[in-house]
């Protein structure tokens, strides 16, 4: 017994020595945030880069060859197919990171580049929700209004304003991100170097006001309207109106976004907010590292946005289900049609010889 009571203070000082020094060096989040402890879902960001470039490939072979004239929404649902696809384009170096043990051998650029397009993706599909959100409140609630006014080359310069208002907001966030060196590893840091992480929090805090909690607010605004406008009593609207695609659109564009929202987004600005809270503030040792764990499985989540976009091109957008259904029926005609075709050389010769086979008796002896 004697034993073991020693045994356990001796566990219970080597422990609280350790969050010690951790606490004292500024080391424990950090290491935790490089992946010390592998909690990494690589498996995760393999199946997001497999499935978002496979599905968001399509999308854009659509709009670019379909989907023409653009209609006004149709711009918007581009603009944020185009930042998926540029975003799944940079996880083959993510995944390579994470499975080599949170070894970075392409350089400080190219880390720097990586970090940039996550974030650019996360706040870019945001706005880009909130543009198509919001344009469906107009057509929804002041319909004859938005016919008359809004069209496609203003959605050009609301897209275009985005690109910018996003990349004006992130370029600190390539004067952060770093590298540094672990033994014989180099890690690509999430958030910065421990000195100025007090200087990361303030920034990070203003975009996510900004790029996540103003845009969200003007979408719950506008889904709570429309929702109102939606279930008026069916006496309320005309016939064509009951009959109307358009409000069934609309119902499915509130729920994907709102499933987007609260998978991909809500999480993931949530435990990143206490995670750097806790940082901040020090917390205890087993808080951090529950809240570390949080986030840690919230971050890839913000990615699966990139893979659950296209469900709403083919729910809520214009003729889209209907013209990528024609192209795949289009092309597999063409290679039935082909394939019927094979076989028509062979069935002339068996023909002919049946003829020559028939005529033989009546030839004279």
């Amino acid at each position: 017994m004697r034993f073991s009571k020693k045994r356990g203070e001796v566990c219970n000082c080597t422990v609280t020595f350790c969050c010690f020094l951790i606490r004292e060096c500024g080391l424990s989040a950090q290491k935790k945030e490089d992946g010390l402890y592998h909690q990494k879902p690589t498996d995760s960001v393999r199946l997001v880069c497999v499935l978002g470039l496979l599905l968001n490939s399509v999308a854009m072979w659509m709009f670019l060859t379909k989907m023409r004239p653009w209609k006004t929404s149709t711009v918007y649902m581009f603009h944020l197919a185009l930042s998926d696809f540029l975003y799944v384009l940079s996880l083959p170096t993510l995944i390579y990171y994470y499975a080599n043990r949170s070894h970075w051998p392409f350089g400080e650029a190219a880390c720097k580049i990586v970090r940039f397009m996550f974030y650019a993706n996360l706040y870019c599909s945001i706005l880009f929700l909130t543009c198509i959100s919001v344009h469906r409140y107009l057509g929804i609630c002041h319909p004859i209004r938005t016919m008359a006014t809004v069209k496609p080359r203003h959605a050009h310069i609301v897209c275009l304003s985005v690109w910018v208002a996003v990349s004006a907001c992130l370029v600190p966030n390539l004067i952060f991100v770093t590298t540094s060196g672990r033994d014989n590893d180099t890690l690509c840091h999430d958030t910065t170097s421990p000195e100025q992480f007090l200087q990361y929090v303030d920034y990070s805090s203003v975009v996510m006001v900004l790029l996540f909690g103003v845009p969200f607010l003007v979408i719950m605004v506008c889904y709570c309207l429309m929702a109102r406008a939606l279930y008026r009593p069916r006496h309320a609207f005309s016939p064509s109106q009951r009959r109307s695609p358009s409000r069934a659109k609309s119902i499915k564009l509130i729920m994907v976004v709102l499933v987007v929202f609260a998978l991909c987004f809500v999480p993931f600005h949530v435990t990143r907010t206490l995670y750097y809270t806790a940082r901040v503030l020090d917390a205890p040792c087993q808080f951090l590292n529950v809240v570390n764990f949080a986030y840690k499985i919230t971050r890839p989540l913000a990615s699966v946005n990139s893979c659950i976009d296209p469900i709403l091109y083919f729910l809520a957008g214009d003729h889209y289900r209907s013209k990528l259904l024609n192209a795949l029926r289009g092309k597999r005609q063409t290679i039935s049609r082909s394939t019927d075709l094979q076989p028509t050389r062979p069935n002339n010769l068996n023909n002919i010889a049946l003829v020559c086979k028939d005529t033989d008796p009546k030839q004279p002896q």
